[in-house]
């Protein structure tokens, strides 16, 4: 009989419901969710409103390509315009994040026709060729070299280095303001302001990567907002169509027409019933203010871990509802054991706790989280 592929490491547990920030198992116990698919159901599991949208679409129509128009694209075009600054005028809808960086990627040497591309230590873009080749852990990347040759990883916050990496043969600069599976590591304002200036200086672009920071998930509408520096161009996804399957490109006005017809293509890409989740969502975050929401409950649930007594315990790290706990161990056993207590979570690196909780949870959940958290680090795991 077939079965389904592993590569992921299967926990015990079968969800089989989900609303808004919790979800239940098959035997009925429930679990604030602060995994949420790797933060993809930011905006909640269910929301009434997203879902909604998706059934609507269903009745109309399920796959229009991109050479052809559609209402619901248009529509998401329109209410996503409105959460995009000023200068950003054309949007790549894409199907997943490594899609989106990919795109990107190609976006930076079709402009520049050059071949290096700098990214940086623990970053993660993603695991097809193109995005695993800027991706820095190396158990991601050994058993499929050689990647894309010309990539040159510098030191994340490392300004002296910038103008070193930097030169006159790269094409892009690709970085996360926010490190999530690299460990929760936030960039400082001196380096993303020095890479601005570096690229400007010659002529290459600046990628912001923010498919797990972005959309309201750090208490800014995007994630480079808190730092006053622009890119030239930003991916999104993960949560931004309320848990069905997206990546975009963002980009500068003057970047908007790079690919010439058949240089670029996504069968899937701008889905009309993905594209109305989509629309949906960003109605809702407008409509909640969903930054402002995200800055106060996270600044509690930031509080809250820091007041853990626990020698096993660093710091807390992150930014709004991205929130990691490093500890001086494996944080993995210590995840699985927080199930026990109905809280879902992850990993980032090998000693971070990771919580991406959805928006709305409340000051319950966060002392939920926290008392949970709490009790697994008294334990005597190893």
């Amino acid at each position: 009989m077939v079965r389904l592929a592993r590569y992921y490491k299967v926990y015990p547990l079968n969800i089989v419901k989900g609303s808004m920030q919790y979800v239940w198992d098959s035997e009925g116990n429930r679990y604030i969710d602060a995994n949420t698919g790797h933060g993809v159901a930011f905006m909640g599991h269910s929301n009434p409103e997203i879902i909604n949208a998706v059934k609507a679409q269903l009745d109309k129509i399920t796959t229009v390509p991109l050479n052809m128009g559609n209402e619901a694209r248009d529509e998401f075009i329109s209410e996503f315009s409105r959460i995009i600054p000023p200068g950003f005028e054309t949007i790549f809808p894409q199907n997943t994040g490594t899609e989106a960086v990919e795109t990107a990627i190609k976006m930076g040497k079709k402009v520049t026709r050059r071949k290096t591309i700098v990214a940086f230590t623990n970053s993660f873009h993603g695991r097809t060729m193109g995005s695993l080749s800027v991706t820095w852990n190396e158990n991601y990347r050994k058993a499929f070299q050689p990647l894309y040759p010309h990539v040159r990883f510098g030191t994340f916050n490392n300004v002296n280095e910038v103008d070193k990496i930097i030169d006159d043969d790269v094409c892009c600069v690709i970085v996360e303001p926010v490190q999530g599976e690299g460990g929760l590591n936030t960039a400082t304002a001196g380096f993303l302001k020095a890479l601005r200036e570096a690229t400007s200086r010659v002529n290459a672009l600046l990628i912001f990567d923010e498919i797990q920071c972005g959309f309201g998930r750090t208490g800014e509408t995007w994630a480079f907002q808190h730092y006053g520096v622009e890119p030239d161009l930003f991916t999104a996804g993960k949560a931004i169509a309320g848990g069905l399957p997206i990546g975009l490109v963002v980009a500068k006005g003057e970047f908007g027409d790079v690919f010439s017809p058949g240089e670029h293509g996504s069968t899937f890409a701008g889905n009309p019933v993905v594209m109305a989740a989509a629309a949906a969502a960003t109605r809702v975050f407008t409509k909640v203010n969903v930054p402002s929401v995200v800055k106060e409950t996270g600044s509690l649930l930031a509080k809250r871990l820091g007041e853990l007594n626990s020698r096993l315990v660093i710091r807390v790290k992150g930014m709004g509802l991205m929130i990691g706990v490093e500890l001086r161990t494996r944080a993995e056993p210590y995840v699985e054991a927080l199930m026990k207590h109905g809280v879902l979570a992850l990993t980032a690196g090998v000693n971070v706790v990771r919580f991406l909780p959805p928006y709305m949870i409340n000051s319950d959940d966060v002392n939920i989280i926290t008392n949970a958290l709490d009790e697994v680090l008294k334990g005597t795991l190893t």
